[in-house]
């Protein structure tokens, strides 16, 4: 690959260091803790990105020459201004820098809880989907959005309350929304399953969980990972530094890794400002939020779209039928299954 930028030529070919691990780089954007459902953003994203160091380091001070801003370190934002958005779309462009050297991995939080929540007190998540296409369009917005605070509430490690405060909660909105004419039999089964709520909460008062079941970061690297190895090639990760991975959860995503026949060959913690990379991610992670953000809301920039859709992973974990169908790479047929929610201790 050869590529003209700050004034200079840079050649770098698509197979290299094709000896060892292929090295990826990562950052998200989008992270409310566990407040999947009234926190700042509905969409969770997972950028990465497979370049040399120095020619990331280029493409960031391209980045910069074309913006021109006094930040000392550029974010998603600095590119999403109106006032940038030659430069945005120069980022994201077929002949841009990271066109086929960059991967997002999407998460729409609503559904999110909902698969967490039915895979946790049915055993099987993919009827998440079937409640969530279904049963949410007929069942009424506000009763709805109740049941989705109340299922965040239900899974949350730490409450402001009683946990059995929380599960009745739950079951309530359950019985509310079983009332409203649902279509298919999933609440029916939801409101048989307070046992297992039950212990869930019991195992919570026992100490935290090493996977915290409303993350999504740490099933996004399990599939990013998937994605950058499909070639065959083991993955090395480089990530933004994050509370959230820590040596435990690291081997916890290298196990889930050999389950799925991944190579998965280790993860390095770096600060962002040491490496361009980062900065590539994150900006393609931003972007992509907001992007996604939008069109879920049902603000469809098409222009934007048809430029981020090609970066867009097929297995997103995405629930939303209409706002899929614009964001998604290829052929909609569903959405991928998630790493279970049951991932700590069975209840």
């Amino acid at each position: 690959m050869t590529d003209r930028t700050g004034g200079f030529c840079v050649t770098w070919n698509a197979e290299h260091d094709a000896r060892g691990p292929l090295e990826v780089v990562c950052d998200e954007s989008g992270s409310d803790g566990e407040n999947l459902t009234r926190g700042n953003t509905d969409v969770f994203a997972h950028g990465s990105v497979s370049l040399p160091v120095k020619l990331a380091a280029a493409y960031v001070q391209e980045v910069r020459d074309r913006i021109r801003s006094p930040a000392t370190e550029y974010k998603a934002g600095h590119l999403l201004r109106e006032k940038h958005r030659d430069v945005l779309e120069w980022l994201l462009s077929p002949s841009g820098p990271i066109d086929g050297h960059a991967h997002v991995h999407l998460t729409e939080k609503a559904y999110f809880v909902v698969h967490r929540t039915v895979d946790l007190l049915l055993g099987d998540g993919t009827e998440a989907l079937v409640l969530y296409r279904e049963d949410r369009p007929v069942v009424g917005a506000e009763r709805w959005r109740d049941f989705l605070d109340a299922a965040n509430r239900l899974l949350r490690v730490r409450l402001n309350g009683a946990a059995d405060d929380a599960v009745d909660g739950f079951f309530r909105t359950v019985d509310v929304l079983r009332s409203a004419g649902p279509r298919t039999d999933v609440l029916e089964r939801l409101a048989a399953a307070r046992p297992r709520a039950d212990a869930y909460r019991a195992r919570l008062l026992e100490g935290p969980p090493l996977i915290p079941v409303l993350n999504p970061l740490l099933p996004a690297v399990v599939h990013t990972v998937a994605h950058w190895s499909a070639g065959g090639r083991a993955v090395r990760v480089v990530h933004d530094r994050q509370n959230m991975l820590t040596e435990q959860r690291i081997a916890w995503i290298e196990e889930q890794a050999v389950r799925a026949g991944v190579g998965f060959d280790g993860m390095e913690l770096v600060q962002a400002r040491w490496d361009p990379r980062i900065q590539l991610a994150d900006f393609l992670a931003g972007i992509a939020r907001k992007i996604a953000s939008d069109v879920l809301g049902g603000h469809v920039d098409p222009v934007l779209v048809a430029l981020l859709r090609p970066y867009v992973g097929r297995t997103s974990v995405w629930g939303d039928e209409r706002s899929w169908a614009v964001l998604s790479p290829g052929p909609v047929d569903g959405v991928a299954p998630a790493v279970s929610a049951d991932v700590n201790f069975a209840v």
